[in-house]
């Protein structure tokens, strides 16, 4: 058995040798240590030799098989380090070759457009307020003095949920809520925000769009801050030779109401196809806070007075970059969004 022992030996040695690879190597493994190899078979042909011979040949067989373990262990080392070599080889990286540029994301214009009104309103002491989308009709109409069968509701096609919640037509609610709120205090905020009207979709229309409204309430507050306040704006979204121009207009929730209209900025006031030969573009709506609207919110329309102005995201955006399609913001076409990023770069 010992004879038999050393040849073992010296067998399964040179074949660990031998082995190219790691699945080679297990298969030695197996083949001589497992649970039907011929060191498992010695094991259990001791009980045949005699009780002095047992002991030196069980540890003569522990000897063995601990040397081929180890053998074993060097050799499986070997190969993985090399397989490990010859993957970083195979996987080797050419630092002369030109990087690959990663696709990056970027601001969407409907929200450059809202953070630059932001920065600028901020930077005027302004605040910046939200509110819920799925609105009471409360807020929506009667306090902003549009009561249950007033027919300036027609203008405004809504999402009703129930009798009396709704998805807001602007984000009025939200100067609503902030005057009861506040209680009579001064109000300086603006609240940009998705609103929902029941439309049909076409370049210029949209189901749902965004909507920025300001509003301040303060003592002594006369038409002429609102259109310096509005001059600002146009002159901050579409440059400083813009001029403004107010028309008269009508909106239930501020009296005396009007639209605002902008130079054009593609032919200068002169007259173009933008503007229609009129020289003059409309951004948006605006007025003197009605005293109604004071007065249910807890206000002196007496003391106080204030100012509101509506503008749609939107309107501002394609008119500042020259978007002929409302509905190119929220198609999400990576060709038109693109264009943002050069722009932006």
């Amino acid at each position: 058995m010992e004879a038999q022992l050393q040849q073992l030996e010296q067998e399964v040695l040179a074949k660990i040798e031998a082995a190219a690879d790691l699945k080679s190597l297990n298969d030695v493994r197996v083949a001589y240590l497992g649970k039907k190899g011929p060191i498992t078979d010695l094991l259990k042909g001791m009980g045949k030799l005699s009780a002095e011979e047992r002991p030196k040949m069980g540890a003569l067989v522990n000897t063995v098989r601990e040397s081929i373990t180890e053998k074993l262990e060097a050799k499986k080392a070997l190969l993985e380090e090399a397989a490990i070599t010859a993957q970083l080889e195979a996987e080797s990286i050419d630092v002369s070759l030109p990087g690959r540029p990663a696709n990056v994301g970027n601001r969407h214009p409907l929200t450059r457009v809202i953070e630059e009104i932001e920065d600028l309103f901020i930077g005027m002491g302004y605040e910046v307020a939200e509110g819920p989308e799925v609105e009471k009709d409360y807020y929506n109409f009667e306090a902003m003095n549009l009561p249950k069968g007033h027919p300036a509701r027609d203008m405004q096609d809504s999402f009703y949920i129930s009798d009396e919640t709704l998805l807001r037509t602007h984000t009025s609610p939200v100067q609503a809520r902030m005057m009861e709120k506040k209680k009579g205090e001064n109000i300086r905020m603006i609240c940009p925000g998705k609103v929902f009207r029941r439309d049909n979709d076409d370049a210029t229309h949209s189901h749902q769009f965004m909507q920025i409204e300001g509003l301040v309430i303060e003592e002594n507050v006369s038409m002429s801050d609102l259109k310096g306040t509005l001059g600002v704006l146009a002159k901050k979204m579409f440059g400083d030779e813009r001029e403004i121009r107010l028309r008269p207009s009508f909106f239930p929730f501020t009296e005396p109401s009007v639209e605002v209209d902008v130079s054009c900025h593609k032919c200068g006031g002169k007259g173009c196809n933008v503007c229609k030969a009129t020289g003059w573009i409309e951004i948006l709506g605006a007025g003197m806070v009605h005293p109604n609207v004071l007065e249910m919110a807890g206000y002196d329309s007496k003391k106080v007075s204030g100012f509101a102005f509506g503008i749609g995201a939107e309107r501002i955006a394609m008119l500042k970059y020259g978007v002929d399609d409302i509905r190119h913001f929220y198609t999400n076409d990576v060709r038109f969004l693109e264009q943002f990023h050069r722009t932006e770069q």
